[in-house]
């Protein structure tokens, strides 16, 4: 009989999470035996539900979502180069009795964009948004070289801890420059998905421009809604949560598992 590995994403909320359907599909397409469950965690039991939850010999590893991310990077472990800079894990890795610790939000961002076509070197990226979500993505941003980044958020000194923490590595606007055209537009502020989107006045942009949704939804979010009357170039964030969970898949099991069919299999629910 085929050992059952056992599998997780932890996070509060996390009742509407398509990690686990996400991963058994992968899991199925693999013939690989998982038992990948969604885990909600109050805050003060993080450390309790770590240690119970790998005492299990054959518990592999877990995803990590809000609030947990910066919780996560201070597990004693080997972090990644960028969950390290970034102070954010979302994979966690048991192995040989040790944990690692990454990141793959990012590399799964631009793996969508790439699946999409976006290539962001050389281009013009305004950013809405200065939490985690931009954060977690603005790292692999910035190693593709892209021409100028402005990212503006509701809170001016967020956005400006951020431009602070990047400066060495980038010079980050945190104003809106009206001579600018934006070749891309992302939004990672939660504005875009839990109400109305609300865009700032004076942005330049053209018929060519692409929106890209951090969040995602079975249903069009707000900020899709808004970039559709705009540009026919747009996209939510379904494509980065298929991509970084297939990246996170791969740490566990030394296999980057078939993202298309799984894409498929959600936009059949979508429909």
């Amino acid at each position: 009989m085929s050992k059952i590995f056992k599998l997780g994403v932890i996070g509060n909320p996390i009742e509407h999470s398509l990690s686990p359907f996400i991963h058994s599909r992968f899991a199925r397409y693999e013939n690989i035996s998982v038992d990948y469950i969604a885990y909600k965690v109050e805050e003060d039991n993080f450390n309790e539900f770590i240690n119970d939850f790998f005492a299990n010999s054959l518990s592999k590893g877990l995803n990590v979502t809000l609030p947990f991310k910066k919780h996560a990077a201070e597990i004693p472990g080997s972090l990644s180069e960028e969950a390290k800079f970034i102070k954010a894990v979302n994979t966690i890795i048991r192995h040989e009795n040790r944990f690692l610790l990454d990141s793959t939000d990012g590399k799964g961002f631009m793996e969508d964009l790439k699946s999409n076509k976006i290539d962001i070197t050389g281009k013009n990226i305004l950013i809405y948004g200065a939490g985690g979500a931009v954060e977690s993505i603005l790292y692999r941003i910035i190693l593709d070289k892209p021409k100028s980044i402005c990212i503006i958020n509701r809170t001016q000194q967020k956005a400006s801890r951020l431009v602070k923490k990047y400066q060495s590595n980038f010079q980050i606007e945190s104003s809106i420059n009206i001579e600018v055209n934006y070749d891309v537009v992302i939004n990672g502020s939660s504005a875009g998905l839990t109400g109305a989107f609300i865009p700032p006045e004076k942005i330049k942009t053209n018929n060519k421009t692409c929106f890209y949704d951090l969040n995602y939804s079975l249903d069009k979010t707000p900020f899709c809604k808004w970039a559709s009357d705009n540009s026919s170039y747009v996209f939510d964030g379904i494509g980065m949560l298929v991509n970084q969970a297939a990246y996170s898949f791969q740490l566990w099991f030394d296999v980057f598992p078939e993202t298309g069919k799984v894409l498929n299999d959600i936009n059949s629910i979508k429909k």
